[in-house]
């Protein structure tokens, strides 16, 4: 059985492969399946915009379709940026303008509690879905620290490790991330469901 992952980023192709990947004869990419889609991603949280993706390319590929969404959520800013994690500061994936904005929205407040949270939704051909979501907790450090990861990692401090989470190997990381996580509880579905079927 194929599985595409609705994204061309290698490092999450990775991730995915070494958790699903025994259950799968081939996990391809979009980019490897043939595939040029763009999703708008127009819903309001993570389930919704990862269910889409995956919904699209299973009904564009014939084949079973996972999408992620996953973003970081700040308690002191009502959950920001949340969905709009990629683009928080205005451009999708400009990685060091969304830094810098999250540190000025920051200044001067002394709670720092967030937390990295994922959806995963696994969509096939006949219509049926599963979706599994994962959180990963820690705080917003006063400057970045850690040459590892993407995204907010380097202003991501996990007091239980004493660094931030681009401080970490990306072995480390995958141990804990709210992907990981996420993915984690989507193979335990698979592995009931395959359970109920024997």
């Amino acid at each position: 059985m194929k599985l595409i992952l609705a994204s061309n980023n290698a490092h999450k192709l990775r991730e995915i492969k070494e958790i699903l990947g025994d259950h799968f004869e081939q996990i391809l990419t979009l980019r490897e399946a043939g595939i040029e889609h763009e999703t708008i991603e127009d819903g309001t949280t993570f389930l919704e915009n990862a269910a889409k993706k995956a919904r699209e390319i299973a009904e564009i590929s014939g084949c079973c379709a996972l999408a992620d969404d996953s973003g970081l959520c700040v308690d002191a800013l009502g959950g920001a940026p949340g969905v709009y994690s990629a683009r928080y500061a205005g451009e999708h994936g400009d990685d060091e303008a969304n830094n810098a904005l999250l540190l000025k929205n920051m200044e001067g407040i002394q709670e720092r509690g967030a937390h990295f949270a994922c959806a995963i939704v696994l969509a096939r051909p006949d219509g049926t879905a599963l979706s599994a979501e994962g959180k990963f907790f820690g705080e917003i450090n006063h400057a970045p620290a850690g040459e590892n990861g993407f995204g907010y990692d380097p202003l991501f401090f996990l007091p239980e490790y004493g660094c931030t989470s681009a401080e970490l190997s990306p072995e480390e990381k995958n141990g804990i991330s709210h992907r990981g996580r996420a993915l984690r509880a989507l193979l335990e579905k698979l592995e009931e469901e395959n359970a109920a079927k024997l």
